[in-house]
């Protein structure tokens, strides 16, 4: 079995995770269908695209979000908002349904409210599904009321002897704006969500909006066979090599229900190793991984919650584990300075009435000089600033 070295790997993630140099805006099914871009914190998706694409203005993301929709919002993997090709709604969605005997994604931690209703989660999804076409002929705004409009849908539809408890303050989050039927409907949207049965719409000023995928794109969720595999595919040529219980981490999901898509694509993988460990590879990637093209980009930002930051095994990107815990936080995650696919430094934007202020720590200077680094660096924060349509006020290192 061969052995594969972290820059080989770091070297592979980078072009498949399109960092590798600059896109053009023809290539955006490509990019957003790589492996999504997550949209948490809102605007996140952008930042994604911007490294990737630095000709694509603001406006051009929007247009393409929300008046052409070749592009797509909706809750998906780990249930978190990801934006990703319309095209490819089955292998964004579809493909992370439960089957029979699978827990769902996201819905773990319903357990409180379903004790206190003394009702099942299948029960409950159920009737759930039931009013969701209601979703066909209108847009609601805000999640809070998304959450209380179905929740209210689905009062009658309930026992009589549960409904005032369903009405009951929520012992989720702040029980003055949302019941208990709030909070089930809440942890349930993600499944609807994998069904097809809400999307996000276009957003209004701070708060999003929500619809159903057949208002929103003319038609509902296809059948798709081979969804998982699809998915499993995207997810081992960016994040590979990998193992099942890697991916179900990056999914969200059970190991039961990632190692149930990992065998359909088992066929395909070939077996490797990486500091002793045995990982797997798709076989089509077999000489992109191994015999890696040099990036013609190498010195690179990231936003925070940028897809290629989502690999678990994080000291591919960063050796130091001390420094782990500065990269990714429980909240408040920064950007990052990445050097040939190795993370060399954080940094952090704020902004002010002068425009935006930016502060990096670098823990290592690839170039001869300080002078040098910076200057490189001042470079991308200010077409950063430009795309944010903000001036550039503040600029600071820590080397």
């Amino acid at each position: 079995m061969e052995t594969l070295s972290s820059e080989q790997i770091r070297y592979f993630r980078l072009n498949s995770h399109h960092l590798d140099r600059f896109y053009k805006s023809s290539d955006i099914l490509a990019l957003a269908g790589a492996c999504g871009f997550q949209n948490s914190p809102p605007g996140a998706w952008e930042s994604a695209l911007h490294f990737r694409a630095p000709g694509l203005s603001s406006d051009d993301m929007n247009r393409l979000l929300y008046q052409e929709r070749t592009l797509l919002q909706a809750w998906s993997f780990r249930g978190a908002p990801v934006v990703f090709p319309s095209c490819e709604s089955g292998t964004f969605l579809l493909a992370l349904a439960a089957c029979p005997g699978e827990s769902w994604i996201y819905t773990k931690g319903i357990t409180l409210a379903l004790d206190y209703l003394e009702m099942d989660e299948e029960e409950l999804l159920k009737l759930l599904k039931e009013v969701m076409p209601g979703l066909d002929d209108t847009v609601l705004v805000s999640k809070s009321t998304l959450d209380q409009t179905l929740a209210r849908w689905m009062l009658p539809l309930l026992p009589p002897d549960r409904r005032d408890r369903w009405m009951a303050p929520s012992m989720y989050g702040d029980p003055g704006r949302q019941t208990v039927g709030g909070a089930v409907v809440s942890f349930l949207l993600r499944p609807c969500s994998f069904l097809g049965l809400v999307v996000f719409g276009k957003r209004q000023n701070q708060f999003p909006t929500f619809t159903s995928l057949k208002r929103w794109t003319g038609s509902g969720l296809s059948p798709q066979p081979d969804a998982a595999k699809q998915l499993i595919r995207k997810y081992l040529h960016c994040y590979g090599p990998s193992t099942p219980g890697d991916f179900a981490a990056w999914l969200g999901a059970s190991g039961q229900q990632a190692r149930r898509m990992w065998q359909e694509v088992r066929p395909e993988m070939e077996p490797a190793k990486i500091s002793g460990k045995t990982v797997w590879y798709l076989s089509d990637d077999r000489e992109a991984l191994f015999a890696p093209a040099d990036p013609s980009r190498n010195l690179l930002l990231t936003d925070s919650h940028d897809p290629y930051l989502d690999q678990r095994d994080r000291w591919i990107l960063q050796p130091d584990k001390t420094l782990h815990r500065k990269i990714w936080r429980t909240v408040a995650n920064p950007g990052t300075v990445i050097w040939q696919g190795e993370i060399i430094g954080i940094w952090n934007g704020r902004r002010s009435s002068r425009g935006l202020n930016i502060h990096m720590d670098i823990w290592k200077n690839p170039f001869d000089t300080e002078e040098e680094l910076r200057r490189m660096l001042e470079d991308h924060v200010a077409e950063y600033a430009a795309f944010r349509q903000l001036s550039l006020s503040d600029f600071s290192i820590s080397l």
